[in-house]
């Protein structure tokens, strides 16, 4: 005689997952739920490498300047409850001399909850701090300016993670996202 379930797939992932069954890859999916607090944590190895998907990123900036930023690290700060993105920031125009200048930026922001797209986003991001290097004085100055404004519009609704229907659904329930907390080595969401 064989054995047959009569729960519901995703109902069946979690007993799984509970009762520490062989791992998969569903299982693995679920591993920043916790249904029991109804709560989900993302590491910030998670969002860090979601983040690294979507870079480089380039803008052009009044058709004289393209602005770019690449290789971004993400930075937690729990006391603030904010995100920051640290990125190499070039600008290219051919009115430099030379062509590129190179520097950092750091862009820290708030973050919200995109009901429709399912996704944890960036919210209203300013840039923090500008270095550039090889450039002193007004043009400093100006191209610090030019970076700051770009590299916000940039990073603007930039999406953290999103999440999948079926991440958000265990049987016939489907949660909300809810409060969002930035915790040192991640970040947490209420499930409602």
């Amino acid at each position: 005689m064989q054995y047959r379930s009569f729960l519901p797939p995703s109902r069946r992932l979690v007993l799984r997952a509970l009762l520490g069954g062989a791992a998969s890859a569903p299982i693995a999916a679920l591993a920043g739920f916790n249904f029991f607090t109804s709560e989900y944590t993302a590491s910030r190895e998670e969002l860090q490498a979601q983040i690294a998907k979507r870079f480089p990123v380039q803008q052009r900036y009044a058709e004289i300047f393209t602005v770019a930023l690449r290789d971004p690290q993400l930075g937690l700060d729990a006391r603030a409850n904010r995100a920051a993105i640290t990125a190499v920031l070039s600008i290219a125009s051919p009115l430099l001399r030379p062509s590129t200048v190179e520097g950092v930026v750091s862009v820290s922001s708030a973050l919200r909850y995109d009901v429709p797209a399912r996704a944890l986003r960036l919210d209203q991001p300013k840039a923090e701090r500008l270095e550039l290097q090889g450039v002193t004085g007004r043009d400093a100055e100006r191209l610090q300016q030019i970076g700051a404004v770009v590299a916000q519009e940039l990073l603007r609704d930039q999406p953290l993670r999103t999440f999948t229907a079926e991440e958000l659904t265990v049987g016939r329930k489907t949660y909300e996202i809810g409060d969002i907390t930035v915790q040192q080595d991640g970040i947490k969401v209420q499930l409602k």
